[in-house]
């Protein structure tokens, strides 16, 4: 599975990426909204993985636009507020909320294997999801 992990200083986004590809996912960093369209346009990520200040209305409608981006699940990340302290108006279009502090090895596989949507590209050779889906649709 490719994620983006998308922050507001280097050391964020890095910190995700190492976070995410000790649980086997192949992740690029970004920093910024700017550089994370940029780069998605090659990279094709399964999932987005953004840092929760980042996501604003604007930045969601930007990023609906964008057919690289479009139907990419959206994970907000956030090290200071608890997933019950966002308002709902932030959670618009956001698949879930990883809590920083928190972070359950099981908890986030099962929210990665419940966001990942195949793109126009194959995982690679010999990939599975980290977690059986239940789902009749994934069968």
């Amino acid at each position: 599975m490719r994620l983006l992990c998308v922050g507001r200083h280097a050391f964020l986004s890095e910190h995700l990426c190492r976070y995410f590809r000790g649980l086997g996912a192949d992740c690029t960093a970004a920093v910024g909204a700017s550089e994370a369209l940029r780069i998605a346009t090659e990279y094709e990520p399964h999932v987005i993985v953004c840092d929760c200040d980042l996501i604003t209305p604007a930045l969601l409608d930007e990023w609906a636009v964008e057919a690289r981006m479009a139907d990419v699940p959206l994970l907000a990340v956030s090290l200071t507020r608890r997933p019950e302290e966002l308002p709902p108006v932030e959670l618009l279009g956001v698949a879930g909320v990883l809590y920083l502090p928190t972070l359950d090895r099981s908890q986030v596989l099962a929210l990665l294997a419940g966001a990942h949507r195949r793109r126009g590209v194959v995982p690679p050779v010999g990939w599975t999801p980290p977690l059986p889906s239940h789902s009749v649709s994934a069968r």
